[in-house]
């Protein structure tokens, strides 16, 4: 038997069945990419944060008007009452706990947008001190004055509801670990 021609590949073109060690070095690579795509396509990966509770109905419902979204004042003057529980304010016992503190919220928020008297609200319920009044300065401004505090020097919750909401107009925050550890702050924008 006599061997047949060697194989050549013709000038120009590659022989399909050698593989250069860079070019089957990207194939693999490029093989496991697509292996592990379909499979974290079965299986995704777990959020890296824990997920939140779903919002109140009440923190639901938008807090500000269009007009405030789209540009915010360099300043603000904020009233607010501070519904809290027990553990979350330093130097300061209180009794109820953090279900009783939500349903208190929830209630001291509804009279307050139905038109009662803020500041005597505020006088009855809030766990900071009355009369609650804040003027704050928006980020890259400086205070005008020393009875001004920084908006990222409040709780961040607090700050972010604060330039959002129209003058007249009431939010919440509610109670979170990190944006409002404190408890729920019921805000009313004066300025």
């Amino acid at each position: 038997m006599t061997a047949g021609p060697e194989r050549r590949a013709a000038p120009g073109r590659r022989d399909n069945m050698t593989l250069k060690p860079l070019q089957l070095l990207a194939s693999v690579l490029a093989f496991g990419l697509v292996i592990g795509g379909l499979a974290a396509a079965e299986n995704p990966r777990p959020a890296q944060t824990p997920a939140r509770p779903a919002p109140s109905p009440e923190a639901a419902k938008p807090t500000a008007s269009p007009e405030a979204q789209t540009k915010e004042p360099d300043r603000v003057v904020v009233q607010h009452i501070l519904v809290s529980f027990s553990g979350k304010l330093p130097g300061k016992t209180i009794g109820r706990t953090q279900d009783e503190a939500r349903t208190l919220a929830g209630q001291i928020l509804e009279r307050a947008r139905k038109g009662e008297d803020f500041d005597a609200l505020v006088k009855q319920y809030t766990d900071d001190q009355a009369p609650g009044v804040y003027k704050m300065f928006n980020r890259g401004r400086t205070a005008a004055d020393r009875d001004e505090y920084a908006r990222q020097g409040m709780v961040p919750c607090f700050g972010d509801m604060s330039f959002r909401l129209a003058p007249g107009e009431i939010g919440v925050c509610e109670y979170d670990q990190q944006r409002s550890p404190y408890g729920w702050h019921i805000i009313k924008r004066i300025k």
